[in-house]
């Protein structure tokens, strides 16, 4: 978009102050230029991101992809395990949740490590090391539920992979480009479609070890393509501090725990959909196991194309908006739905219009951080934040579970996640705009001296 040069007063001043804008930037409110004083003025548009980095993102989508496929392939054999074990309501919630857990906590590590040794060494290191559980539970460790806790356990290495792409991506894109871009890369949670789509055909076809074989392999071609092509991006800012002291630091910033909220309900609730809706629509709607499945995958797959366009509107309109707008359709599509309307239309309109809504509030979350965190802890803040978003969709199966078998229906579920995402709504009205809007000020002074 061309820019512009106008004189506007700001911030309360009677002084014309000289901005330079293209429309609204990522928080969504008139963001000046960094142009010193008696630069002249361009109507040229911003430089063009490099074809390198097109290329990188593509990768780090690719990857994030495949890591994802391997961590979600226990969830759509969860009513087969759960009548082959004989299982109950709470085991089977538990076997789908144990890697969403240990991927969620195991993104705290990774990314402080990508912080220091950059996504040209974490995406391969990642990819490979999870193709030791995914071969374990192909081909040994599918035959209890002991055995299944412990692959699933380490499955959750996959998921880590997450930590690894956001810093990665963010080092190669202008800030007016992190919210598209990064939205770009989201778009590898849809693996998890891969997974459900595939998973259930290809045993019901050839055995339980099939899936596993396959998704092994692509895990292995992927981490040797990554280890030849990925580069870490030019001038990337490399942390010399210890690891603890910069978890430390991370901690502290305000941008850490005000986008771990947020992701904790908007990827959260994605992640919760994602490894549950099966067992859902199996039990609350009488779906056979396939049609579940499939439907899951329509779910999943709304939600990852809804994440660029959650980023792409944050650079545009700002990222509390777009928030604010998602999180009011999944309050109104949970009340909806805690009432079990027919599948069709209204419980299917309920589903991917919160779909969408989760899809487009996580790309914001991660417009807000390429925003508000310093560029040196883009990997740390997006371990920890990671965390959030993972371990909010760990609690929902449980708590679903637990519910479904003392009660006997998942309304209270529902109208739980409908109550978080309005408190959720709150804040982000509140305090994470007071801290977007503290942050166009501090950008701004410089302009006023």
């Amino acid at each position: 978009m061309a820019e512009s040069v106008n004189e506007e007063p700001r911030f309360g001043g009677d002084i014309p102050v000289p901005y330079d804008y293209a429309s609204e930037g990522t928080n969504g409110m008139l963001e000046p230029s960094r142009k010193k004083k008696g630069e002249p003025a361009s109507d040229a548009a911003p430089a063009p991101v490099s074809g390198r980095a097109w290329l990188m993102l593509a990768l780090a989508t690719v990857g994030f992809a495949v890591n994802f496929w391997a961590w979600a392939l226990l969830s759509p054999l969860g009513p087969r395990f759960k009548d082959s074990l004989e299982l109950s309501s709470f085991e089977q919630s538990l076997l789908v949740a144990v890697p969403v857990v240990v991927g969620s906590l195991g993104r705290v590590p990774v990314g402080a490590l990508t912080d220091r040794f950059g996504g040209r060494v974490m995406f391969p290191l990642v990819s490979a090391v999870t193709i030791v559980p995914v071969l374990y539970l192909g081909l040994a460790g599918h035959s209890s539920l002991p055995a299944l806790l412990v692959g699933g356990f380490f499955l959750g290495i996959g998921g880590t992979a997450f930590a690894v792409g956001v810093p990665f991506v963010s080092a190669w894109f202008p800030p007016r480009r992190r919210g598209l871009a990064i939205g770009v890369f989201g778009m590898g949670m849809g693996g998890t479609a891969i997974s459900a789509l595939t998973t259930v055909k290809l045993v019901d076809a050839r055995g339980m070890a099939n899936p596993f074989l396959i998704t092994a392999a692509v895990l292995a071609v992927y981490a040797v393509v990554a280890a030849l092509v990925l580069r870490d991006a030019p001038g990337r800012a490399v942390p010399t501090e210890p690891l603890a002291r910069r978890l430390a630091a991370t901690c502290r910033l305000g941008i850490t725990w005000q986008a771990s909220a947020l992701y904790a309900v908007a990827f959260g609730g994605y992640v919760a959909f994602s490894v549950y809706l099966p067992t859902y629509l199996k039990t609350g709607y009488g779906l056979t196991q396939a049609d579940a499945a499939n439907r899951m995958a329509g779910f999943v797959l709304l939600a990852v194309a809804m994440r660029p366009a959650g980023g792409w509107l944050s650079d545009r309109i700002g990222a509390v908006r777009v928030l604010a707008g998602a999180l009011t359709v999944v309050f109104a599509g949970a009340l909806v739905q805690s009432a079990t309307p027919p599948l069709a239309p209204t419980g299917t309109v309920a589903f991917l219009a919160m779909a969408a809504a989760l899809g487009a509030g996580s790309g914001a979350v991660f417009a807000l951080v390429a925003l508000l965190a310093p560029a040196e802890q883009v990997g740390s803040v997006t371990g920890i934040v990671g965390a959030a978003g993972g371990l909010g969709g760990f609690l929902p199966p449980l708590v679903m579970g637990s519910l479904y078998g003392a009660y006997g229906s998942y309304a209270i579920g529902l109208v739980l996640l409908g109550l978080v995402a309005a408190a959720a709504l709150a804040f982000t009205g509140t305090g994470v705009r007071s801290a977007v809007t503290r942050r166009s000020h501090r950008v701004a002074q410089p302009q006023l001296r």
